[in-house]
């Protein structure tokens, strides 16, 4: 008797399911236990590198309280309480907090001890994991401990990158440099730098006022519309 193709096609798909089953029952046996020990693996990892994250983030956060707590305490002069905090910080893996320190560290030693402040500022000025509004304040600082030790030569070359008009820096950097050019014996650059101190609206009051008063010395007469207030 002939096999009605229903009943053959039926038969036949059923040893199909039959013969996968089978395979993957022999790919389980095989790599099943890869397979779990790769997601656990996996769910492991993923796991860590949550916490890690929020390790970091809660850190983060610790230290910015303890830094915002020592700045406090150095504005009321209470140098000594705010040093442990500020010694830890310098050692932070995380650069804006160990600039943030070691540059204050650098301006207490200006007080009291200008080699160690000097080299405090060199080694924020010189490390490139931090970032450059840290480094170029740095060097401006550095620059200024060591003006008398300097050629004016190479307080110029120095200050060339900052001491251009646009720079955040230009008021520091640009008295620094006209200074230089004054010591220098180069009396016409020192007063045209003074005098684009004075018409830069950007730059501090305080250094444009000192930069009107020594153009005037120089004879270089001011934009008198930029020219700030003197102190009477």
């Amino acid at each position: 008797m002939a096999v009605p193709p229903e009943t053959n096609e039926a038969f036949l798909r059923e040893v199909d399911e039959e013969l996968r089953r089978d395979e993957l029952a022999r790919l389980w046996k095989r790599w099943g236990l890869v397979l779990i020990a790769v997601i656990v693996v996996g769910l492991i990892a993923l796991a860590a590198f949550l916490w890690w994250r929020s390790h970091q983030a809660q850190q983060a956060g610790l230290e910015g309280e303890k830094l915002t707590a020592a700045i406090d305490q150095l504005s009321s002069g209470q140098t000594d309480q705010a040093l442990p905090a500020l010694r830890e910080l310098s050692k932070s893996p995380r650069s804006g907090y160990r600039a943030a320190a070691q540059l204050a560290m650098g301006a207490i030693d200006s007080q009291k001890d200008p080699k160690a402040a000097i080299a405090a500022f060199a080694a924020v000025a010189k490390d490139e994991s931090i970032a450059k509004p840290f480094r170029d304040l740095a060097l401006i600082r550095q620059t200024t401990m060591e003006f008398d030790t300097l050629s004016p030569d190479q307080v110029i070359a120095r200050m060339k990158p900052l001491a251009q008009k646009g720079s955040p820096w230009f008021g520091s950097a640009g008295e620094l440099t006209a200074v230089a050019q004054l010591k220098a014996g180069r009396p016409t650059e020192a007063g045209a730098t003074f005098a684009a101190l004075v018409a830069d609206p950007g730059v501090p009051a305080s250094i444009r006022s000192r930069a009107a008063q020594m153009a005037s010395v120089l004879g270089v007469s001011v934009n008198p519309v930029a020219q700030p207030s003197l102190p009477r």
